[in-house]
């Protein structure tokens, strides 16, 4: 058997080719991943999910976009609890349900943006994005008044840096969650229950939808238990920072000091 031997020039040659080629991998596989931005330090625009605070306060919220048979009942839900939180609407919800949107106002709850048709707001263009959420904002406005807030949740949570910085433009603040209900994938009333209540944090948002199938039985549990341990529960423009604040990597809001104010 011929045996190879290796100077130590070729052996740090070789070595430094293969640092190379997995580098080249691990890059490929963080592109693919959508991770790269990390990878290589490069700022990535993110949404609120929660917010960093000593505070036991968390967010509530609702999307609509498909029926509104529940709706009255989940703000009964909410008003026997002294409970405020915020309604995300598309556009061609608030066309059909005009009162529900008038009644969310009236009983102090926040109306917010979640698009006019509901598409997946990264495959849009500018112009496109645009029009997705001045569009609907209007529609809102007209109806709820000052209760309409300039908050915007993407559709299936959806979005890209391209979406980030038009929102910034047009002096939206873009909100995911941090807590998931599944609400939408009609587990039971138990599991939501559960899922919710042991997952909340200090700053969570949580994910609901105003027509799931056990929303109104399992939303009163998933209230008392969450006041009984001692939580406040506000609208989303109430638990964010608006100005002020760093993002880490989760999309988690971090409160700053004012330079200006020489602190």
């Amino acid at each position: 058997m011929k045996i190879i031997y290796f100077s130590k020039i070729q052996i740090r040659r070789l070595l430094f080719t293969l640092m190379l080629l997995l580098l080249s991998i691990t890059l490929l596989n963080a592109q693919v991943n959508g991770t790269a931005a990390v990878f290589l330090n490069v700022k990535k625009e993110l949404p609120i999910y929660s917010v960093q605070t000593d505070e036991k306060k968390i967010a509530i919220s609702f999307d609509a976009a498909w029926g509104a048979e529940y709706t009255t009942t989940i703000m009964d839900i909410l008003e026997e609890r002294g409970i405020k939180t915020t309604f995300f609407l598309v556009g061609f919800w608030v066309d059909k349900y005009p009162e529900r949107v008038e009644e969310m106002a009236r009983r102090g709850h926040e109306v917010a943006n979640h698009s006019t048709t509901h598409p997946e707001m990264s495959k849009l263009s500018r112009e496109q994005i645009i029009k997705e959420i001045l569009t609907t904002q209007k529609k809102i406005e007209d109806l709820a008044g000052e209760s309409s807030v300039r908050l915007l949740r993407p559709p299936f949570g959806d979005y890209n840096d391209q979406l980030i910085l038009i929102s910034r433009e047009l002096d939206f603040h873009v909100i995911q969650w941090d807590v998931d209900s599944l609400d939408w994938k009609e587990l039971g009333v138990q599991p939501m229950v559960e899922r919710v209540t042991k997952k909340v944090d200090k700053g969570s948002i949580v994910l609901f939808h105003n027509n799931a199938k056990y929303i109104t039985d399992a939303l009163p549990q998933i209230l008392d238990i969450l006041l009984v341990e001692g939580y406040s529960i506000v609208p989303i423009s109430e638990l964010i920072y608006k100005e002020n604040y760093k993002m880490d990597h989760t999309g988690r809001q971090i409160a700053v000091e004012n330079e200006s104010d020489g602190s």
